[in-house]
């Protein structure tokens, strides 16, 4: 039986762009960001899910075949898949939110159900132990805006 580990809250992610740092790369095209009205996001999610380097194509093919549903939820802003420079690092799915509420919402949701429900497609073995969730809120922002 095939089932994916990652975690159900932080799965649904992407965004095609090749932003690489000597860290990270950011898997999916990452337009300039554009906070919602009244400022930077307040909360942020960041899953990070250690996946063996022989799985890491597959990893990332399932995130851009996601179902998309967390996009037209209330208070999702974006989500963004970062894949490690170095194959023992986790990856890194984080998701930004107008609210810890519009999250938790999702979470709650049908939707969230629904869009979770396909997330078998790795093996166990693809993944080389449980994931983590972080939770953040914004205090400050690069371009000046404080939260």
């Amino acid at each position: 039986m095939h089932h994916c580990v990652v975690p159900a809250c932080c799965e649904e992610l992407s965004f095609p762009i090749s932003i690489k740092s000597e860290w990270n790369t950011l898997l999916f095209p990452l337009p300039r960001l554009a906070w919602p009205p009244g400022g930077a996001p307040v909360f942020v999610t960041m899953n990070r899910i250690p996946v063996r380097p022989e799985y890491a194509e597959q990893f990332e093919e399932a995130f851009r075949q996601r179902a998309r549903l967390v996009d037209r939820m209330p208070g999702f802003i974006r989500n963004l898949v970062l894949r490690p420079k170095d194959p023992g690092d986790p990856y890194v799915v984080m998701t930004l939110w107008e609210s810890e509420e519009a999250f938790r919402a999702w979470t709650e949701s049908p939707a969230f159900k629904e869009g979770h429900a396909r997330s078998g497609t790795l093996p166990k073995e693809a993944f080389l132990g449980p994931s983590r969730l972080e939770a953040f809120e914004v205090v400050l922002d690069s371009e000046g805006q404080d939260a």
